[in-house]
């Protein structure tokens, strides 16, 4: 039985890269016919790092971002967090709404509009490749969205969870949009009972 994120074995983790592939494929899918522009994804790096490391490798605390927050209930309990550094919005907003932006202060009603709408497509995504390979249902909140620090961002779940872990799980990969890379975060942090159940349906065994 997993009792913290770091109690993950190999097949867990290789469970959880399946996951990420296969929402990065559905993700990109869904990408193209908004945009009407050919996406392409890069396969997901999966990693669970405590709450100080995953600050340092996503940036640093005082980098602004946006988040896009997800509850997940039913089945399986927990957060998923899309965050949204400047060059990923800068080429989305650009491909969207046809709209040049500098900064966050450019970012009006509208914009964030189309940067959650976004933000919600690709944690569904990842959620829809979950119950295709477990056959579980997980219901999705309506999407919550911030433009913070990344320290204070990334404070949400571990207020929420923190209790349970000290650990994030980051999914991160390369969204390709008409030749310009940008890179993305989405942090998946289902609750402890939530994760053994995904690993028993997934076919990870533990002793």
């Amino acid at each position: 039985m997993i009792e913290k994120y770091e109690d993950m074995n190999r097949f867990a983790m290789d469970a959880l890269k399946e996951i990420g592939s296969i929402g990065t494929g559905n993700a990109a899918t869904a990408l193209s016919q908004v945009l009407s522009r050919k996406i392409e994804m890069t396969l997901p790096e999966v990693k669970i790092m405590g709450y100080n490391r995953a600050i340092k490798e996503l940036g640093g605390a005082e980098t602004p971002v946006a988040g896009v927050l997800v509850q997940l209930s039913g089945e399986v309990n927990g957060i998923m967090l899309f965050l949204l550094n400047m060059e990923f919005i800068k080429v989305i907003l650009r491909s969207s709404i046809g709209k040049e932006i500098e900064d966050f202060s450019d970012l009006g009603e509208l914009e964030m509009s189309a940067l959650i709408e976004i933000g919600n497509i690709i944690i569904s995504s990842y959620i829809n490749a979950i119950s295709t390979l477990t056959g579980i249902t997980i219901n999705l909140s309506v999407p919550g969205s911030s433009i913070s620090m990344l320290g204070a961002i990334l404070s949400v779940p571990m207020i929420e969870y923190g209790y349970e872990t000290d650990k994030l799980m980051t999914i991160g990969g390369s969204f390709i949009c008409e030749g310009e890379e940008v890179y993305s975060n989405l942090i998946l942090l289902p609750d402890i009972a939530s994760l053994n159940f995904l690993m028993q349906k997934l076919g990870v065994a533990y002793d």
